[in-house]
């Protein structure tokens, strides 16, 4: 059902890229919009994790460099019936982690030094497990088509505004469509970013549940979020972070700086929920 709801809410962000299109240029408008979608997807699948890999200076690790890190993730992999990933550490005090890559024979996890320094071995596991969810679930890849197809959308009504204030077209254009221009220019930005935040939490849920199987015992995670959040609340983000991927984090890393307005927009669910759905699930299984 989770999987139905974000391949219907991933249809209406192309819809709406490709109707705002039909608004404010016609026919021509609304073909351009989906070759532009088009071409996002394919851009997105193929170079997407080498682009968040570089921005945020991660450094690939093999075995020699941190065996305890290395045979964890191995070992969470294979109970998760998923081939090894690259793994990567970046230099960053703040914990946290996240999973990249288009598809499971080309995925990446990245941890910070923070992390490893702050969660015992078992609370990594946890997140480790959660990442290796998203791996599985083809989630990452999702994630960054959402929020690419909201980047562009909020880039059109930008331009669109531009256009209104500055007059740089006429009545007389082909497919003008003022009250369609109205719209894209407050709706359209809205509209994507909400359904952008309904994607991500959703399939954050299903990483965390799926990621308390995979790691044996839900409460690892739970924990394991309890102390990142805390983190993120009270350190400053780190220093190569962006809100264009905050999403793809366990965490996010703003958590600590983001207005009420933000806050309302999340792509992460409550922390609280979070764990409060996870010591539900260990209780179910009878874990402590």
């Amino acid at each position: 059902m989770n999987t139905f709801k974000t391949m219907l809410l991933m249809a209406l962000l192309g819809g709406i890229m490709v109707a705002i299109g039909g608004g404010v240029g016609g026919q021509h408008g609304a073909t351009l919009m989906l070759i532009i979608a088009v071409g996002m997807n394919f851009f997105t699948y193929w170079f997407s994790d080498t682009m968040v890999l570089k921005a945020y200076n991660a450094r690939e690790v093999q075995r020699g460099d941190s065996a305890e890190l290395y045979d964890m993730v191995k070992k969470l992999a294979d109970n998760a019936d998923l081939p090894m990933p690259k793994l990567y550490v970046i230099d960053s005090g703040e914990p946290n982690a996240f999973a990249t890559g288009r598809n499971p024979e080309h995925a990446a996890v990245a941890v910070t030094t923070g992390i490893m320094r702050v969660l015992n071995y078992n609370e990594l596991s946890g997140v480790i497990a959660h990442e290796l969810s998203h791996i599985k679930h083809r989630d990452i890849l999702i994630s960054s088509i959402a929020a690419t197809f909201a980047t562009v959308i909020s880039w059109i009504a930008q331009m669109a505004q531009f256009a209104a204030i500055f007059g740089t077209r006429s009545d007389d254009d082909e497919g003008s469509n003022p009250i369609a221009s109205l719209l894209t220019m407050l709706i359209a930005p809205i509209a994507a970013s909400i359904i952008q935040m309904a994607i991500s939490r959703a399939r954050e849920y299903d990483a965390d549940k799926s990621g308390g199987e995979i790691c044996g015992n839900p409460n690892y995670l739970a924990e394991a979020l309890r102390k990142i959040e805390y983190y993120a609340l009270n350190m400053p983000p780190m220093e190569a972070a962006t809100p264009a991927t905050s999403h793809m984090f366990i965490i996010n890393p703003f958590a600590g700086v983001a207005s009420t307005m933000q806050k309302l927009f999340s792509t992460h669910p409550p922390t609280s929920e979070r764990i409060a759905k996870l010591r539900e699930q260990a209780l179910r299984l009878g874990k402590r």
